[in-house]
């Protein structure tokens, strides 16, 4: 069965927005729960949870769009690149020190997250009009 570009495309940011907002709230409401397992700053989680559940409910917004707008998903496929290479650099340049499951977390929703911005890219290039 093959999904079409725009479906893919919305279903890629409702993906990201339901991924985003449930990791958010849980950063939020459980920082220092959270940082006791990992090893995590309560503060780091915390404001991550902060900027993750205003940034999910844009997502949600756009992926509910019948056409979301180029230039928005675009700006998502790039927040998502940064936040995936700022969980690298977080922990290469010792800027946090967790234990083997926070260093886990962060390389794990890296990745997640990298993977969400790919999948974004490939279905709005697939989206896009193409010359007759």
């Amino acid at each position: 069965m093959h999904a079409s570009s725009p479906s893919l495309l919305r279903n890629a940011l409702l993906l990201d927005a339901v991924a985003s907002g449930a990791t958010g709230a849980l950063a939020l409401l459980a920082a220092g729960p959270l940082s006791a397992l990992t090893q995590l700053p309560p503060g780091l989680l915390g404001g991550a949870g902060a900027v993750l559940l205003p940034y999910a409910a844009f997502v949600l917004w756009l992926g509910l769009r019948a056409a979301p707008p180029r230039r928005l998903v675009l700006a998502v496929v790039a927040i998502n690149a940064l936040w995936a290479v700022e969980s690298g650099l977080v922990l290469t340049l010792g800027w946090v020190h967790p234990n083997a499951l926070g260093a886990a977390f962060v390389l794990a929703q890296g990745v997640v997250v990298a993977a969400f911005g790919g999948l974004q890219w490939a279905a709005l290039r697939n989206a896009a009009p193409h010359p007759a």
